[in-house]
């Protein structure tokens, strides 16, 4: 697509909205997946998604936006809800032709003991982040957090198609004092 088709692709489009699971379900039962053309195959459920599938759900697929929810908590962060099913966490991911993720985006945790049994699971030291912790300590309200990926996003906008070609400050390797 040229720029203008990605834009208007966006802005005509309904954005359409699916679970995790369901995202699999399609993948897995995709003809890409099933002639082993994707990079990443599909087998199972609790795989993380990548680039391939995510313009494969946008492009080939659904043909517009797609919004990816409920994902499986042992992909996500520890301070992602975890929903009911004890498997799944309250996130989403936004998709976009040619690019995939633009946008990514959870509710967070507010009950303290769930939030402190999930870093016991991944094996994150409670004293390390304490100051999380006492985040929760008496409560908190209700609230979500989203990311919109800066240099996604001018890659969108501007058509270029490596995201190293719109980083704002060189990268290289172990450069990175943090």
């Amino acid at each position: 697509m040229s720029l203008i088709e990605k834009i208007n692709f966006v802005i005509k489009n309904k954005f359409k909205r699916i679970t995790y699971s369901e995202a699999i379900d399609i993948l897995r039962d995709s003809k890409p997946n099933l002639k082993k053309k994707f990079e990443y195959i599909i087998k199972d459920w609790g795989c993380d998604l990548q680039s391939e599938h995510e313009k494969f759900l946008v492009e080939k697929h659904f043909k517009c936006p797609v919004i990816i929810y409920n994902y499986p908590a042992s992909i996500k962060s520890f301070y992602m809800r975890l929903n009911d099913d004890n498997k799944t966490v309250r996130a989403m991911d936004i998709l976009f032709p040619a690019i995939g993720e633009i946008v990514g985006g959870s509710q967070r945790e507010e009950r303290a003991d769930v939030l402190k049994k999930r870093m016991r699971e991944i094996g994150i030291d409670e004293e390390e982040l304490w100051w999380y912790n006492d985040l929760r300590k008496f409560g908190t309200a209700i609230h979500s957090g989203f990311g919109l990926g800066f240099e996604r996003l001018v890659m969108f906008a501007t058509g270029m198609s490596n995201i190293r070609d719109v980083m704002p400050f060189p990268r290289t390797p172990q450069n990175a004092d943090f």
